[in-house]
């Protein structure tokens, strides 16, 4: 499953939430149905596929209808559910663009193959995207700007592996 936000809150008496979107834009997170809830109860937690009836951009919010949800009682009970989708559901991506799900996990090496650590997640700073990599021995953390040609200098998804211009010691 790839996370593309949660239900941060209920819009109205009709069963609409709010959905917080990690998609970009946000409102990307409407074009998929179905989307997957992450439900809890007391044996963990499993993933329940819902379809998308209607939503929409509200001020800075983005709320949606979703089937089997018919009012706010039921509603209520999605607030906070971690919300996904499917891999094969994203669309194919052009040479050299890459999601972020795609990204995290791959280990990074410097050009002379001193290894940096892994990617444990990206951010968004305005300038350019930013990836956390952690060093696996001492969970040391670099923050390395996503910046195409002049840090990052090949991607290898089949190798698992992120080749960079970068100071071990910075």
């Amino acid at each position: 499953m790839i996370l593309v936000g949660r239900v941060s809150g209920l819009f109205g008496v009709k069963g609409w939430i709010k959905l917080h979107s990690d998609t970009g834009p946000r409102e990307n997170i409407l074009s998929y149905s179905p989307l997957y809830l992450e439900r809890k109860d007391e044996g963990g937690s499993q993933w329940q596929a819902v379809k998308v009836l209607s939503g929409k951009k509200q001020g800075k919010s983005i709320i949606a209808h979703l089937a089997d949800c018919p009012d706010r009682n039921a509603a209520e009970l999605l607030v906070g559910c971690r919300v996904a989708i499917k891999q094969e559901q994203l669309v194919a991506t052009a040479e050299g663009e890459y999601y972020w799900s795609e990204l995290i996990g791959l280990k990074v090496l410097t050009l002379e193959k001193v290894e940096l650590g892994v990617i444990t997640e990206m951010m968004e700073t305005g300038a350019n995207d930013v990836f956390v990599v952690r060093a696996e021995e001492d969970g040391q953390e670099r923050l390395l700007p996503f910046i195409h040609g002049d840090v990052i200098k090949a991607i290898d998804l089949e190798q698992a592996c992120m080749t960079v211009d970068w100071d071990p010691e910075f």
